[in-house]
């Protein structure tokens, strides 16, 4: 996908063999957004499946299927792409090839590969794999030797984790913020793959302090949100997930305004007044809702809407 297009959420499927007019109107679309030729990875028909969510200047792809192959090939090159692109390995066994050579990623392994130099790499129903797509002036500016690294196999834990997570969540909320969200979410992505790939202390710092920080933010952010209707959601948790302790975990709230307890109490103020005001929740009782939303005491629940709204939950309702 080419990162300058508009942002948004591109799908593009297909099913069938490698010709005739349905294949060809289909790889008209796909092919040339995004500079890449797609066959099968297996068999004698294409099975594909293939999101792509462009942000910024970065576009984040989701192949899925069970037959296709991506191939950047001599004729491609035409195009002056030079974008660099991180392909992480989610299941089975994924084979990247770049200038005829090849590499294996298992599960959370990842590889840079180069848009400038031929190259494939492709799906089945068992090994699966997501990319990252970034200009390559990005990325040399958090990491001035990060082609040193093209064609190795990467595996940083807590880093190569935080990629995975953010890639998931970005791919699927960031293209729905507004300019200037995208912008820093693309940032922080090119943070953290210049962080994966080993940058040196002065851009490490940077990036820690910027993309990794922010991202982790976004991740626990997402937590709590997933978590809400539990009244056991605890900080501790949530921390762990993202690989901080609750202290860390608790600063990097305080840094945005605000604390773990009165994020989560904010939120679940704001999911009871959506139910309370939604036509289609009108026959559920108002503990049912408090306690849905993860207030497992009612006095508490109306004491606290009353105090951020302005009014009971009932006067809301009925108003």
């Amino acid at each position: 996908m080419d990162a300058a297009k508009t942002s948004g959420i591109f799908v593009h499927q297909y099913a069938g063999l490698p010709h005739g007019p349905a294949f060809e109107h289909w790889r008209e679309r796909a092919v040339g957004s995004c500079g890449l030729d797609i066959g099968p990875s297996r068999g004698d028909s294409i099975d594909c499946r293939l999101q792509v969510s462009v942000v910024d200047n970065i576009a984040l792809a989701i192949p899925e299927g069970a037959s296709a192959q991506y191939s950047r090939t001599q004729s491609h090159l035409a195009d002056g792409s030079d974008d660099l692109v991180l392909i992480a390995g989610h299941a089975g066994l994924v084979r990247v090839g770049q200038n005829g050579h090849t590499v294996e990623l298992a599960p959370a392994q990842m590889v840079l590969v180069d848009m400038g130099i031929t190259g494939s790499v492709g799906h089945t129903d068992e090994d699966r794999f997501t990319t990252i797509r970034m200009p390559r002036r990005a990325l040399l500016d958090i990491n001035p030797r990060a082609e040193d690294k093209l064609s190795q196999v990467l595996a940083d834990g807590a880093v190569a984790e935080t990629v995975f997570r953010y890639h998931s969540l970005a791919a699927h909320h960031a293209p729905h913020l507004d300019a200037i969200g995208q912008r820093l979410t693309a940032q922080h992505m090119v943070d953290l793959v210049g962080l994966l790939l080993g940058t040196d202390a002065e851009h490490a710092s940077l990036a820690r302090g910027r993309g990794q920080a922010a991202a982790r933010l976004d991740l626990m952010r997402a937590d709590v949100m997933a978590g809400l209707g539990r009244n056991d959601l605890c900080l501790s948790e949530i921390a762990t997930r993202s690989g901080l302790s609750p202290r860390q975990a608790q600063r990097l709230f305080e840094q945005a305004g605000t604390t773990f307890t009165e994020f989560v109490l904010e939120q679940r103020l704001l999911q009871a007044r959506k139910l309370l005001g939604d036509p289609r929740a009108r026959i559920r009782k108002i503990s049912d809702i408090a306690h849905s939303s993860g207030f497992s005491d009612l006095s508490y629940f109306n004491r606290a809407f009353r105090k951020r709204f302005g009014a009971t939950p009932s006067e809301l309702r009925e108003a």
